[in-house]
């Protein structure tokens, strides 16, 4: 609506450092063995390490037969496997394994485990005379050999954003650990680590990025709550993983660098952009880089070709956007570090006689992006009458406001309430001065937190829900694309806002901006921009892209034109769909000042035959994001009726305004305090229940 109604407009396990302190070393259980007899002479004698934690007592192996010892040059000369040794209890049982670790070495004898109390620190251990000890009765099973030793124990970086969790990949299973020499001679392709809940898993890739390494893995993503900072991960020796060998080397070596790459066809400068997003020309959250939007930049960066970057690495063009005087470069592989190849220097394109593999990508590649658009859903995806839900809306006056007092999400019984009528399509508006009351910055956690918790309502009973920023083209009554309010901040929180609500399965569709007006033309350029950076990041879901004047379905021809100029904003595979509002009193307002208003039957369908035209000359889709009739008005029923009926036959959807909490007694809400009977649910949900027919959203 574009009018204000009462103060609201329309209303996120064990550590194993022991190993590191303990001679790195760890056993598996082993078979038990008869013992052997007393021995005779000593031939040399070692003081017991005073290991003492849930893994040693008294440098006693507790799980299997073995102990721990300094690794003087006089201990690895006598203790080697196939000698005998003598425990304080007069035992004598022969060396089957041993693992030097620092300035500690691990035994592991045959037999059964050893009891640390009666033989551990600080009693000694003593290699015996060749021949000295007895031979047991009976031959003793042969003991299993160690699992696995821990070669080196490494901190994980303490990293939480966006991305990591405790320095744990979010999206894959990596971890990232500082590159010191020792860790990046330890950690390789092939090898097998040791996690801080005791998985093993094998190293799949290694990316060295600056003062920090990523160690990507096999298997499934990792829990950075159970493994990340400040526990470690610990590589294991060659005696492998669960009973087989991990080598020591890489299994498969890295890459090699091909030839040199041919001349450099053109040199862009990048662009000197920092913010949240941007660091010196390089987005932040994904590999891509900001230039000048040039002629011959832009017949130069073209996807599929490769750049060279400052520090020497080389990447594919995956995608390419221009916005007005610039464009960005999106790269395959990973997020780029800005301080490394951002301004002041300079992208490169290459030539087409051979660009040469890069031999390590510079930091953890991302998931992999979702789908390709679905152009066609199946019918049962469309959803042709659904309901606004608002509440979040309200207040925009006392921007942020107070939660609970100036606005409010709506609660999980409204989604109930609707997917049991049968409107399982919801728009949810929301401020933009809520989930980001200061430009540039993150999104507001708490209210973020409310939005998510809303989808999760939806999400158990059914619902779709569209995202509506219901901010009239203004942010805290300044105009987008002013001085104060850039294009590039309205951009930078749909961005943020689709990459936190990217994974979850109620949302439906993304509502750049509810009814722009008086914009200065700027809405078309914002409109793509905003559109190009959200497919960006979601490949898949609906942008619902207003007009301007109120988006009103029966002006739209008249001051929408050039919201299609860019070939973006008509691209079909894009899946953008086009927001219109309808309301059926004489100015359009939906404030039916009027109480005694008659309505002429055809009147809705009259108003949005404008619109409808629109879209199909220029084969595009549409949908009507707000319609509401007063309870009283009996020829408004049958208006909405009629109207509801020949949208459906256009397979244009539509949704109620309005539903939710906070409405008192407004004469267009399906939700009032007094719970009288509302006209025109029945008719929403007569329209609903009909098949629909439709393949997309049209009516293209």
């Amino acid at each position: 609506m574009s009018r204000v109604f009462n103060g609201a407009r329309k209303a996120l396990a064990v550590s194993i450092i022991l190993a590191a302190s303990a001679g790195g070393l760890v056993f598996t259980p082993a078979a038990v063995a008869a013992q052997t007899t007393a021995s005779t002479t000593a031939v040399a004698t070692a003081t017991l390490n005073n290991f003492t934690n849930k893994d040693w007592l008294y440098g006693m192996w507790r799980k299997s037969a073995g102990f721990s010892i300094p690794a003087t040059s006089a201990n690895k000369a006598a203790f080697k496997v196939g000698a005998s040794v003598r425990f304080a209890d007069g035992q004598v049982r022969k060396i089957t394994k041993v693992y030097v670790a620092g300035a500690n070495m691990s035994a592991y004898v045959d037999g059964k485990t050893l009891d640390g109390s009666k033989v551990g620190y600080p009693r000694k251990i003593s290699v015996m005379g060749a021949g000295s000890a007895a031979a047991p009765a009976s031959p003793a099973p042969a003991a299993s050999a160690p699992a696995s030793a821990v070669v080196l124990t490494s901190t994980i970086n303490a990293f939480t954003n966006g991305d990591w969790l405790n320095g744990v990949w979010r999206k894959a299973p990596g971890v990232s650990i500082p590159a010191t020499s020792a860790n990046k001679g330890a950690f390789k392709v092939g090898v097998s680590v040791k996690l801080a809940d005791g998985q093993v898993r094998k190293v799949k890739s290694i990316y060295v990025v600056g003062s920090n390494m990523s160690v990507f893995l096999e298997g499934a993503v990792l829990n950075g709550s159970l493994v990340g900072h400040p526990k470690t991960l610990a590589v294991l020796g060659a005696a492998g993983t669960a009973g087989s060998p991990a080598p020591t080397q890489p299994a498969a070596s890295t890459p090699a660098v091909s030839a040199p790459a041919s001349a450099v066809v053109l040199n862009s400068s990048i662009n000197a952009f920092t913010n949240a997003d941007w660091l010196n020309g390089v987005w932040r959250k994904a590999p891509g880089v900001s230039i000048p939007a040039t002629s011959a930049n832009k017949g130069a960066f073209k996807v599929g070709v490769s750049v060279k970057l400052a520090d020497g690495q080389i990447r594919k063009i995956k995608s390419v956007y221009v916005v007005g005087s610039n464009m960005s470069v999106f790269l395959e592989g990973a997020v780029l570090n800005g301080s490394t190849v951002g301004h002041p220097k300079t992208l490169a394109v290459l030539g087409a006689a051979g660009t040469p593999a890069l031999a390590q990508p510079v930091a953890p590649a991302p998931a992999p992006a979702p789908a390709a658009p679905v152009n066609k859903p199946s019918g049962a995806d469309i959803m042709l009458v659904g309901v606004n839900l608002s509440a979040a809306g309200f207040g925009p006056s006392v921007v942020p406001g107070l939660h609970g007092r100036n606005y409010s999400y709506p609660a999980e019984s409204y989604y109930k309430k609707y997917a049991d009528h049968g409107l399982k399509l919801v728009r949810l508006p929301f401020l933009w001065e809520r989930i980001q009351p200061k430009l540039n910055t993150e999104l507001n956690a708490q209210e973020l937190a409310r939005l998510i918790q809303s989808l999760d309502f939806a999400q158990k009973h059914g619902v779709k829900v569209i995202l509506d920023l219901h901010n009239y083209y203004r942010y805290y009554g300044k105009l987008i694309g002013s001085s104060q309010v850039p294009i590039s901040s309205f951009v930078d929180v749909w961005e943020q806002l689709a990459q936190k609500v990217l994974n979850h399965p109620a949302v439906y569709g993304y509502g750049l901006m509810n009814e722009p007006h008086s914009t200065n033309g700027q809405w078309p350029q914002a409109a793509a921009a905003a559109s190009k950076a959200i497919r960006s990041i979601d490949k898949q879901r609906w942008i619902y892209v207003a007009g301007d004047r109120w988006s009103s379905a029966f002006h739209w021809p008249y001051y929408n034109t050039k919201l299609i100029e860019d070939p973006f904003m008509r691209d079909p595979k894009n899946n953008l769909v086009y927001e219109a509002h309808m309301y059926i009193d004489k100015d359009f307002s939906g404030n039916y000042f009027d109480q005694g208003e008659k309505f002429d039957p055809q009147i809705g369908v009259e108003r949005v035959k404008p619109f409808v035209n629109w879209l199909k000359q220029n084969k595009l889709r549409g949908y009507i994001g707000e319609h509401g009739v007063p309870d009283y008005s009996a020829s408004a029923m049958v208006a909405m009726d009629n109207l509801l009926g020949y949208l459906r036959q256009n397979c244009v959807p539509m949704t109620y305004w309005a539903a939710g909490p906070w409405w008192g007694e407004y004469s267009l809400s399906l939700d009032v305090n007094s719970g009288k009977h509302r006209p025109q649910l029945p008719i929403l949900k007569k329209h609903a229940a009909q098949p629909n027919g439709c393949g997309s959203i049209g009516p293209m």
